[in-house]
């Protein structure tokens, strides 16, 4: 018999507050994706499984967070948060992308693998 490989259980997001974003995120040697939420907003629960599924996807190569709009408000405003859910794609702790609402899995990935990309060809 075959089996399908099972998904991790556990989450390889990180949370990220503003009490460890320079921490954890200004200080991060790979390519950062920030998912911008809220636990009452249905597009960023939507998105949420995505998002855990790149994390797994990208583990070791890229830093994937949750920041929670609510309970984070420096890093909402640093980043001037509109709405939500809210992408945010950051390299040698610029902001290089983001984007707002839905946003296709494919579209995510490849921003990601060309940061990536960008980042080991410099080394």
């Amino acid at each position: 018999m075959f089996f399908k490989k099972k998904k991790s259980k556990t989450p390889k997001t990180v949370e990220i507050t503003d009490q460890n974003f320079n921490e954890l995120v200004m200080a991060s040697k790979v390519p950062v994706l920030l998912d911008i939420w809220a636990p009452w907003c249905g597009p960023c629960r939507m998105i949420g499984p995505i998002i855990d599924e790149i994390a797994e996807d990208f583990e070791g190569r890229a830093l994937i967070g949750k920041v929670s709009a609510d309970t984070n408000p420096k890093i909402s405003e640093l980043f001037k948060i509109k709405s939500i859910p809210t992408l945010l794609f950051l390299q040698k702790d610029e902001l290089v992308e983001r984007f707002s609402g839905l946003v296709p899995k494919p579209n995510v990935v490849e921003i990601l693998e060309e940061l990536i990309a960008e980042r080991n060809a410099e080394k």
